[in-house]
């Protein structure tokens, strides 16, 4: 179901991606609405299930974590018990911090967090490679970051 934003419900949007740890008088006075306002519009937001969480970026290298990878893995046979127990397994596996069914020749995009490449390989070995139906695993290393952002853009069909 599509929801239709204002100006105001895009300004809260944007500005709690940008910085959701300010509070509801900065944001009010951000956008130019009375707290009272900003506030329910903003509950409406998340009852709605437009804002779903609020969330910080954690610096990995600064807490030890060395190793980003982009795993894809292919599941045999590929079918709703096997594929459904994946992402079960999957979902409790802290390491793991996305998850994507994609198309293509793969059946799954992981986007893995380890804190070295030893305990990354011991992690696919004993962890990925142990979920039953797991078939095929292929990883790309992250040399580095260049963009990260979790800011869904408001606006795409303007070309934004």
């Amino acid at each position: 179901m599509d929801i239709t934003l204002d100006a105001f419900d895009k300004a809260i949007i944007n500005a709690l991606q940008e910085d959701s740890s300010i509070s509801n008088l900065e944001l009010s006075k951000m956008i130019g609405l009375s707290p009272s306002a900003c506030l329910a519009r903003t509950k409406n937001l998340k009852e709605q299930g437009v804002i779903q969480h609020y969330t910080v970026f954690v610096d990995e290298k600064r807490i030890g974590i060395e190793l980003i990878a982009f795993t894809m893995v292919n599941l045999s046979p590929l079918n709703r018990e096997i594929a459904n127990n994946f992402l079960a397994t999957i979902n409790e596996i802290p390491n793991v911090l996305e998850c994507y069914t994609v198309t293509g020749s793969r059946d799954f995009l992981l986007k893995v967090v380890a804190k070295d490449i030893s305990s990354f390989r011991d992690f696919i070995i004993d962890t990925i490679m142990a979920i039953p139906g797991v078939d095929k695993v292929e990883t790309n290393i992250v040399m580095n970051t260049d963009k990260r952002t979790l800011t869904i853009p408001l606006d795409l069909d303007q070309g934004s």
